[in-house]
């Protein structure tokens, strides 16, 4: 969590076995792990218990943990309140289960099976007047992997709604928002934001940002964009990004005015961090907590019905 304390940008880590999607709103955060979906929920009278030198306005909880095994879990987003989930295994959109390990429902029109292949990376998902509406995957493909055999521009973004490729040409591409009337993207393989006109399928450049663009947030006129150094593997190579030097590819979260198209601030992470997959505005908290390994506080807080 970034937020601000004493005047100060105060940087607070939470451990999870490999951390991904995300999804959040004023009074709840879903994780997705290695091989759960873990959902916190805020419990503002906890705030009272927790020892900072500042107070907490908001205090997440867990409150279920749902486990779906090694599925790739990216991209989340509660849908009419159900928690929508890419897939990125099973090349599909997924919910959770009180039986199965997920319900998967849809795909798109290119993929024939339910099998954990990866075969076109499926990735990101915008909702758009209360359905997921768009999602961006690395390829059309319908093999094993396929995806990987045009990376650099063979990236799509499919219309849920009509299961038509909208846009074609790609690189790489993340985290599709519907916000203010547009559609935002990340076309991460060269390090832009942007947003894309639906009737022709174009990507539209708003700005280049020194990294692998991926994980996107707004508020107001403000878009909040994470950045990723990109590792040196196989994944990575033949991108435009990847010919940056490495000491010139930056990791952490950028903010763009929308009005303007400029860069008025960053968080840059120059050690120890070197990907960030998910961004995402708390609503109305300023310096709130998350607790996962608390095991005192988490044996004796008790949320009731009234």
């Amino acid at each position: 969590m970034l937020r601000s304390e004493a005047g100060v940008l105060n940087t607070h880590f939470r451990k999870f076995d490999r951390p991904m999607g995300l999804a959040a709103d004023a009074n709840r955060i879903a994780i997705g792990t290695e091989m759960q979906v873990v959902e916190f929920h805020n419990i503002p009278a906890a705030c009272n218990r927790l020892q900072s030198s500042q107070p907490h306005d908001a205090c997440f909880l867990p409150r279920v943990a749902h486990h779906t095994g090694d599925i790739n879990v990216h991209e989340m987003a509660w849908v009419q309140d159900e928690l929508v989930f890419v897939n990125t295994r099973f090349s599909c959109l997924a919910t959770r289960s009180g039986t199965y390990n997920f319900v998967p429902v849809w795909h798109p029109s290119f993929i024939t099976q339910n099998v954990p292949d990866d075969r076109c990376h499926l990735n990101g998902m915008a909702v758009r007047d209360g359905h997921v509406h768009y999602v961006t995957a690395l390829g059309e493909s319908n093999d094993a992997s396929g995806w990987r055999a045009n990376k650099k521009n063979g990236g799509v973004l499919i219309d849920v709604q009509s299961n038509q490729i909208a846009a074609r040409g790609l690189s790489m591409p993340h985290s599709p928002r519907w916000y203010d009337g547009k559609l935002w993207l990340l076309n991460s393989g060269t390090g832009t934001f942007g947003s894309i006109d639906l009737a022709s399928g174009r990507f539209e450049p708003m700005v280049s940002l020194p990294g692998f663009t991926r994980g996107l947030s707004f508020f107001g006129p403000l878009a909040f964009i994470g950045l990723s150094q990109v590792r040196e593997t196989a994944v990575f190579a033949g991108i435009p990004i990847a010919d940056l030097p490495i000491d010139q590819r930056c990791c952490g979260v950028w903010v763009v005015n929308l009005q303007t198209a400029d860069v008025i601030a960053f968080v840059k992470f120059e050690d120890a961090v070197q990907e960030i997959f998910a961004v995402e505005v708390l609503p109305g908290s300023r310096y709130p907590e998350l607790v996962n390994e608390d095991r005192e506080l988490l044996a004796s807080t008790f949320e009731l019905p009234d």
